[in-house]
């Protein structure tokens, strides 16, 4: 008895921390949460209001932590009866890390990473931000396919810097007197910003860097950056499709109606399994007389068996 008492006490708490997880009030309580966190760390900027209320920002920033701490712990206790669901969550993985790590007596004595890990809790608000979510999840997919444009543009930047220095290198030292000069340069033209001047100053050395140019700019500005954009709007879609596969999972697992409902439909599970079993016992006495040979008793007390002639 005590054996099932113990394996109920984690589900019961698991089933209750999850109605207050899952409510409304609960999302939009957290959400003010880190909004405030964001306006104190906003408010610590202002050296006035920090002489004049320090000691009111430091009970508040201590309340917010506490706060912070119960959400997790209520969190954690909501995947009581299913630990391993809590640490498959990236989110629950993030929340832990960035409340742990701020209890933590290195990061209360280094102020630096103090205030980076408050700064972290605002980036927390994405997790009740669908949309929000969504790019952060196609940002994260984005970065196998950025990998590769940052290494397409960096050869692009090197060839063109190369025959930048060997064109300008001495009528224009300032911008294109070394490689990197050359390579900074020509990573600012990219954003077509100077690209005026940089003409101008071209054509004083020959007409034909107009051709340099010119082709620098359509490979750099349009090309590259176009697909740049293709490989982000390509992970956008795939982290939509993600969130829309993982909603309707989260409304097929979660019980249709209320309490009353689910437990009518969990009896009448049990009344029809009770019933197949019946019938199952029935079929099993039906075939064991079927097989059981008949015996009748003779005139001189003995039994004679009837069998098939």
């Amino acid at each position: 008895m005590s054996d099932g008492t113990s394996r109920l006490e984690p589900v019961a708490l698991a089933a209750h921390s999850r109605r207050i997880v899952e409510s409304t009030a609960f999302s939009s309580a957290v959400f003010c949460l880190i909004v405030g966190n964001a306006c104190l760390l906003g408010i610590e900027t202002y050296t006035g209001a920090v002489h004049q209320w320090r000691d009111e920002l430091k009970l508040a920033e201590h309340l917010f932590l506490a706060a912070f701490t119960a959400e997790i712990l209520l969190r954690a206790a909501a995947c009581a009866d299913r630990p391993r669901e809590f640490f498959r969550d990236p989110w629950n993985l993030f929340d832990l890390a960035v409340v742990a790590l701020a209890l933590t007596p290195f990061a209360r004595e280094n102020t630096t990473l103090l205030r980076l890990l408050r700064l972290a809790r605002v980036l927390r608000a994405a997790r009740f931000l669908p949309q929000l979510r969504i790019v952060i999840v196609a940002v994260g997919k984005s970065l196998p396919g950025t990998a590769s444009f940052v290494l397409v543009g960096a050869l692009l930047l090197y060839v063109y810097a190369m025959l930048g220095w060997v064109f300008f290198a001495r009528a224009d030292p300032e911008h294109y007197g070394s490689l990197g000069r050359a390579a900074l340069t020509l990573f600012l033209l990219i954003t077509l910003d100077g690209l005026g001047d940089a003409v101008r100053g071209g054509l004083e050395v020959s007409r034909w860097t107009i051709v340099y140019f010119a082709s620098f700019v359509l490979l750099g500005s349009f090309l590259l950056v176009n697909l740049l954009i293709g490989v982000v709007i390509n992970s956008l879609e795939e982290a939509r499709e993600l969130e829309e596969e993982e909603r309707t999972h989260e409304m097929a697992a979660a019980p249709q109606g209320g309490p009353e409902e689910a437990r009518a439909v969990l009896l009448a599970r049990i009344a029809a399994a009770r019933r197949a079993l019946d019938e199952v016992e029935a079929g099993l006495a039906s075939a064991a007389e079927r097989d059981r040979p008949l015996r009748q008793p003779s005139p001189s007390g003995a039994s004679v068996r009837h069998g098939p002639s």
